[in-house]
């Protein structure tokens, strides 16, 4: 009778034990945080404002830091670090109020010197901010940097703690948005001070907005947590966040599939047919300030030659690459400043582009042999690309376009920082490159040209036509006269040729149907801040794809889902036994199971 009692007291602990197995991971699951994995393209080069030039990093750096005024869900400039501004009248002097009790996320008080500081310091020979010049609207700034005048005398000083004023080189109608970037960004200066550029590190990383660095593994991840000392913490509803770098896009898919990532930046074009029909409720598609061209290092003596420029300018089929590669609503690019740009009169145009191809084709072996390039000496050049999915496939498309015109062409792919710091230090031939504009205005299209744009000015044009006419425009007060002038610059760019405009892109995403607040906007900026999880984690369909001739397009199931797969199946056989073991004991001496 004993043992009978006791075999009882075992069946109900059982029983009990497999009602706790069934509990447990919801009550588990109500205290751990909400984490948001966002698969984030690039690795980081630098996770320091005053050394990024990413959108992959500022998709970081910008959940990390606040300036002056800062991006809402639709990355409309609102107020940030200040509640309110005020402008002379000429438009020159601009006057910032900080918020009341704003604190770093070691406690430290946000004040105006830390402002000062920060435009001090990226405009400091020292830093070698590669992105420098986008500052250099505020008086003083570019002769801070060339050494002219010292930092201190930059166009920005801290009135008292609570109060920056910035003083322009010239008025600026787009300053707020400016100000919204990565560039203008406060950085700690009692942390700086203290331990130098170590600062970016985990555990010295200080932050003023509503995340800050737990960790950062090479190649893998960027982890941040919550700042409890944000001003705004209150309405932060995603306690961390992961960014994962994969250039890979087809990789990246297939962690969405399978629920690793909740969503992600870019899709990889040749799947793009079978996204629509099995993921079309998680695509987000939607227009982008962006441009992606060709670039000619003018360093080097054979593409200072504007024929040879303009011929492999010629011999890209664009309409082949927007419609048959990308398919996503890409256009072909004939100008450098796109159509949904406000108060532009977007007029320039290359000046073939009504041209048949075929005579295109034609053209430019005419040009080229004008400058001494044909059958017996065949104009060869390297073209360097970043190795993302995309890219490789683009630079594949325009090597076979350019045989075609008889030009021989090696592809050299590399890493998207590593392609992106060869443009910068003219290490290489010809370039793909993209720009995300970091204002809609089309004077930050031409930037790219300017020979006052420093590191950003990949070809290294210098024309004083083109800059006179750029200077010009930013002292003009009447818009309709100011995008004149900048027509005509753009004009001038295209004409001279050190850069072939491609395409116009639009923003590619993946975002699953749990997380709201992720808001489809001309930049492509999503600030963590705004999103929630709403409902079951649930990862995608897992439907195959079609299959494909290229065998390296095609979507398999995830090797980690085929190993989730296998385990499911040996857990469903442990619990079919566990539950068979308990019906026979409830069966046997008579306890309800239900």
């Amino acid at each position: 009778m004993g043992i009978r009692n006791w075999l009882r007291g075992l069946a109900a602990a059982a029983i009990a034990l497999g009602s706790w197995g069934a509990v447990a991971p919801g009550l588990a699951n109500a205290a751990e945080p909400i984490v948001l994995h966002r698969g984030n393209g690039a690795e980081p080069d630098s996770l320091d404002p005053h050394k990024a030039t990413g959108s992959w990093e500022n998709n970081i750096v910008g959940d990390m830091l606040i300036g002056l005024m800062t991006d809402d869900a639709m990355a409309r400039p609102v107020p940030g670090a200040a509640v309110s501004y005020e402008t002379s009248a000429d438009g020159l002097v601009w006057t910032f109020k900080l918020r009341e009790g704003m604190v770093w996320s070691d406690g430290v008080p946000v004040t105006a010197d830390d402002f000062v500081f920060a435009l001090q310091r990226i405009n400091s020979s020292a830093t070698n901010a590669q992105y420098a010049s986008l500052t250099h609207v505020v008086k003083n700034a570019a002769a801070a940097l060339r050494g002219d005048v010292p930092v201190t005398d930059i166009g920005i000083r801290a009135i008292d703690p609570m109060t920056v004023e910035i003083t322009l080189e010239h008025p600026a109608p787009y300053l707020t948005e400016l100000l919204t970037h990565y560039t203008f960004f406060p950085v700690p200066k009692h942390v700086v001070e203290r331990v130098g550029d170590d600062w970016v590190k985990p555990g010295n990383y200080v932050s003023n907005g509503p995340y800050v660095l737990k960790e950062w593994q090479p190649n893998s991840y960027v982890h941040v947590v919550r700042n409890p000392t944000f001003y705004d913490n209150a309405n932060v509803q995603i306690d961390e966040v992961y960014y994962y770098s994969s250039e890979d896009q087809v990789a990246s898919l297939k962690r969405f599939r399978a629920g690793e990532f909740d969503l992600n930046a870019g899709i990889p074009s040749q799947q793009i047919d079978f996204i629509r029909a099995e993921l079309g409720d998680y695509l987000r598609i939607a227009e982008y300030v962006t441009v992606n061209y060709i670039v000619f290092n003018l360093t080097r003596p054979t593409f200072q030659d504007a024929r040879v420029r303009t011929a492999i300018s010629m011999l890209i089929d664009r309409e082949t690459i927007t419609d048959r590669i990308l398919k996503a609503g890409e256009t072909p690019a004939y100008s450098i400043v796109p159509a949904s740009i406000p108060n532009y009169p977007v007029k320039a145009r290359l000046a073939w582009a009504e041209m048949p191809m075929a005579e295109r084709i034609e053209r430019a072996k005419a040009l080229l042999a004008e400058a001494g390039f044909g059958p017996g000496n065949p104009l060869r050049f390297e073209f360097s690309h970043p190795s993302s999915t995309d890219a490789k496939r683009i630079a594949t498309a325009l090597q076979q376009m350019w045989r075609a015109g008889g030009v021989e062409v090696e592809l050299i792919p590399g890493e998207v920082r590593v392609t992106y710091n060869n443009l910068r230090s003219q290490n290489y031939d010809v370039g793909w490159a993209g720009w995300i504009a970091d204002f809609p205005d089309a004077k930050n299209f031409l930037y790219l040209a300017e020979s006052r744009s420093g590191e950003m000015n990949y070809s290294k044009y210098d024309s004083v036509a083109f800059n006179d006419l750029v200077i010009a425009s930013d002292n003009e007060a009447d818009a309709a006269k100011r995008g004149e002038l900048l027509r005509q610059a753009e004009q001038q760019l295209l004409d001279d040729a050190p850069m072939a405009p491609v395409l116009f892109s639009v923003s590619r995403n993946l975002v699953n149907s749990y997380v709201k607040g992720f808001e489809d906007n001309l930049t492509n900026i999503h600030r963590t801040r705004f999103m929630r999880i709403e409902g079951p984690r649930t990862p995608p369909g897992e439907q195959a794809p079609p299959t494909a001739d290229n065998s390296s397009a095609s979507v398999d199931a995830p090797a980690d889902e085929a190993g989730e797969g296998f385990f499911a199946t040996i857990w469903g056989w442990i619990v079919g036994a566990w539950n068979w073991f308990l019906g026979l004991l409830c069966s046997w001496f008579g306890i309800a199971c239900s």
